[in-house]
């Protein structure tokens, strides 16, 4: 058996079909390939004799059945165009061009072949501006190609001839052509026109995000961008890759599960609208025009390659970005507030992650408390020591007990509760604790002395009275006589709740499910898994029901005060306690108009 190297055999008519037509995600991008090869012979024309820098293009017409586009770059010999054109995979423009990286753009050697998404044919035409015969290159999608001289002169540079095929025809024609090439070459250094029905039209113009044609222009193209006028337009750049542009302040917050994306440009070029990877995820609030000289394309050319350079890039702009944020508060005082205020849940979690700009932000950033809304600033000068509930509920529940000289913070907003843990590391002299909801029932004082054993017997006959709602009842003297109770359940408390009025609604093997975890959970804590009800001393109502004598009366007040407590928590109330509700108060009208008790709807 021979064991001599053989040579792959490639079938090239599958290979063309691979690059024309699964490499590129639509046949649009065979204009771009078209203007970027166009774009590299222009600029290497320029290193031989300093002539050429323009670009015409024939959209497909009834007279010619053919689109063209020309250009005025370096040409090709008859020996290059065979080199370049019929080397799959091998980027020989770099060599037969020997341009510098800085004006390489169609780094694959592959991008003609683009072209076979919109024609079965290619036909080139070529004069070289180092001289030779003008020489015509003719490649099928078969994978054939057919090189000769010319005898008649061309003018140096290269035409590239399509004939549509049948299904792609719209893409070759004028308004297709005009709108690609504007995508696409709106900003390229060289002249673009397109030649349309009504005359020529010119494509290219000045870039207002690499700062030309003024500041009014870099507005103007924000608003385009954005669709609204930015709050303010930061400077980005990172010289070594010859990478620069504009990132705009958005005037909105964007919508929370977007991600970071910037309109990215290779050479002026563009090579994607929404580029997820040139800035920093934490840069939500800007949507930035960047172009650079020097990043490496994917082989489609429709996105960067993630490398080292791309990674210095990102950590650049990024700081940049940072810069703006951190000098905004010695400079526009004015727009920092109105820029937290569109971006503060942002910036909230982008503070977690930076400290340095943690340092400067947070001060800025506000926090919902039992004295309204404070800033972080205000808040650590006004109070040396931070409490903190870590949910909306846990709030809810202390906010009316917490003492006027004290404050209470509601962490229960996304990335509140770690923005209050964090303090301390940002303002040493500050001290941070959370809360707990039963500790907080504790501090509470009891009732007087000469009071202690009424409303012990209050809480005994209220306990009874809500035992089937799984809720206990204690007294407490709380210093607001306007509240009669506090609806008071930890964390583990409200879930156990919540697990039990599922099971109500679910089948079966969801029940079962439940029931498990009920049981665990109940195994692993000692103390009884049940809400209370804390009702206030100092209050005149709870007071007096504690000498109600009549069993009925007693009993639908409680319950109705255990109704308003959860309603005064934002607790949803389920459907027992819905039925608790009406019928409390419906016995209670009964009652209050007399009704006998023959009449009496309901039994003690």
């Amino acid at each position: 058996m021979s064991s001599d190297a053989q040579q792959f055999q490639v079938d090239l008519r599958g290979v063309v079909d691979l690059l024309s037509r699964h490499i590129y995600s639509s046949p649009r991008v065979y204009l771009r390939e078209l203007l970027q090869n166009a774009r590299d012979a222009i600029a290497a024309r320029s290193e031989v004799d300093g002539e050429g820098g323009s670009i015409r293009i024939s959209p497909l017409s009834e007279e010619t059945g053919e689109f063209v586009l020309r250009d005025d770059g370096v040409g090709l010999t008859a020996s290059e165009v065979t080199e370049l054109l019929a080397t799959v995979g091998r980027s020989s423009k770099r060599d037969i061009f020997d341009l510098p990286r800085s004006d390489y753009l169609g780094q694959f050697g592959i991008g003609l072949l683009s072209c076979f998404m919109v024609s079965d044919r290619i036909v080139i035409r070529s004069r070289s501006a180092h001289g030779g015969a003008s020489v015509e290159w003719v490649g099928s999608s078969d994978g054939t190609f057919q090189v000769v001289e010319l005898d008649e002169e061309l003018p140096v540079g290269t035409s590239v001839h399509l004939a549509p095929r049948f299904d792609q025809a719209d893409l070759l024609r004028p308004a297709a052509v005009r709108e690609l090439a504007r995508t696409f070459a709106e900003f390229l250094p060289v002249r673009v026109t397109v030649e349309m029905p009504g005359g020529d039209v010119e494509i290219t113009r000045p870039a207002p995000f690499l700062g030309e044609g003024g500041s009014d222009a870099v507005a103007e193209y924000g608003r385009d961008l954005i669709g609204a006028t930015p709050m303010d337009v930061i400077e980005i750049s990172e010289p070594g890759t010859g990478t620069r542009g504009v990132a705009y302040v958005l005037p909105f917050a964007p919508p929370p599960n977007v991600r970071q994306a910037t309109r990215m440009y290779l050479g002026r070029m563009l090579l994607a609208e929404r580029a997820p990877d040139v800035l920093p995820d934490w840069a939500f609030f800007v949507r930035a025009v960047v172009d650079s000289q020097t990043l490496s394309p994917t082989a489609s050319r429709e996105s960067l390659v993630e490398d080292a350079a791309l990674e210095h890039v990102r950590e650049q702009l990024g700081a940049g970005i940072r810069r703006w944020v951190l000098e905004l508060g010695l400079t526009a005082p004015h727009l920092l507030t109105q820029f937290v205020a569109v971006h503060e849940l942002g910036l909230k979690s982008l503070v977690r992650h930076d400290e340095e700009l943690a340092r400067f932000i947070t001060r800025w950033l506000t926090v919902e408390t039992t004295h309204g809304t404070i800033r972080l600033g205000d808040l650590v000068e006004r109070y040396p020591h931070v409490r903190y509930a870590r949910t909306v509920d846990e709030f809810r529940q202390v906010a009316g007990i917490i003492p006027a000289s004290e404050v209470l913070v509601n962490g229960g907003y996304l990335y509140d509760a770690d923005l209050i843990a964090a303090l301390p590391e940002l303002h040493p002299e500050v001290t941070v604790e959370q809360i707990d909801v039963s500790a907080e029932l504790d501090r509470l004082d009891p009732p007087p002395l000469d009071d202690r054993d009424a409303a012990i017997a209050l809480e005994d006959r209220a306990s009874a009275v809500l035992a089937a709602s799984g809720c206990a009842v204690v007294v407490r003297s709380i210093d607001r006589a306007d509240l009669t109770g506090l609806y008071v359940a930890d964390p583990a408390v409200l879930r156990a709740i919540d697990r039990r009025r599922t099971k109500g609604v679910t089948g079966g093997l969801w029940g079962g499910v439940l029931s498990r975890i009920d049981d665990a959970v109940g195994a692993a804590r000692d103390d009884d898994l049940s809400a209370r009800l804390c009702l206030n001393w100092a209050n005149r109502v709870v007071r007096t029901l504690a000498g109600v004598a009549d069993e009925a009366v007693f009993a639908r007040t409680v319950q109705l005060l255990y109704i308003q407590a959860l309603l005064a928590g934002h607790h949803p109330l389920s459907d027992a306690d819905r039925t608790l509700m009406t019928t409390a108060l419906s016995d209670l009208v009964s009652l209050s108009a007399g009704i006998g008790d023959d009449d009496f709807p309901f039994e003690i």
